[in-house]
């Protein structure tokens, strides 16, 4: 799946990145906007598509005078599976924290980071997992390595992106502040949380921990 425009999927075309705008917005956008906002395609093929949109009635055309304004008509049949597929994100978000929150050895911490959560990548990207497990629990615990290989299966088969997946203690998240690893901005900026606690007040609790030492 492109992590990118993940309704490329099913609408491999200009079509796709131009209807995924319209359903993320409200009011109503100009062939230029959309275009932007798409990040892809010319203005003017962008209008192309809009134009054979609207003669299906899926997209409705206000005419301003001095310029045209596009928006998704939701009361189209078409127009609940537009917006699916334009959310697929949040519902593969949904999909993993639902796993996650069914284990019997809850982590401390699961996030997405990475292209999933900047929302850019392509096809091959990996979709980066962050799993922080409880002290007590040995690292090579039959019980959670088995949860955590579910979970990399449950990636790859909702998305057919490989499934990366960073996994530490508690106190190997404090250790890696000590070293200033630069992955923890990688964890941090941006993120999507899963389960568990904020990682940023994990990160607080070891700076604390650290002066004390």
């Amino acid at each position: 799946m492109d992590l990118r425009t993940p309704i490329s999927t099913v609408v491999p075309s200009l079509d796709g990145p131009v209807l995924q705008v319209l359903a993320r917005s409200d009011e109503g956008l100009s062939g230029r906007q959309i275009q932007k906002l798409a990040g892809t395609g010319s203005v003017a093929g962008v209008r192309l598509v809009l134009q054979r949109l609207a003669t299906t009635g899926l997209v409705h055309v206000d005419d301003l005078g001095n310029s045209l304004l596009y928006r998704l008509n939701r009361r189209h049949l078409v127009a609940p599976a537009v917006e699916f597929l334009a959310d697929l994100r949040s519902t593969l978000v949904s999909r993993l924290a639902d796993e996650i929150s069914a284990w019997r050895i809850p982590p401390v911490h699961a996030s997405l980071y990475g292209a999933i959560a900047r929302g850019d990548g392509d096809l091959d990207s990996d979709v980066d997992l962050l799993l922080i497990r409880p002290d007590h629990l040995d690292a090579g615990d039959v019980l959670w390595e088995e949860q955590a290989g579910r979970l990399m299966q449950t990636v790859v088969d909702l998305t057919g992106n490989p499934a990366h997946v960073f996994e530490l203690s508690r106190t190997e998240l404090t250790d890696h502040l000590t070293t200033e690893e630069p992955i923890l901005n990688d964890w941090m900026r941006p993120s999507i949380q899963l389960t568990g606690r904020p990682l940023a007040s994990l990160l607080e609790e070891g700076t604390t921990q650290l002066a004390l030492r």
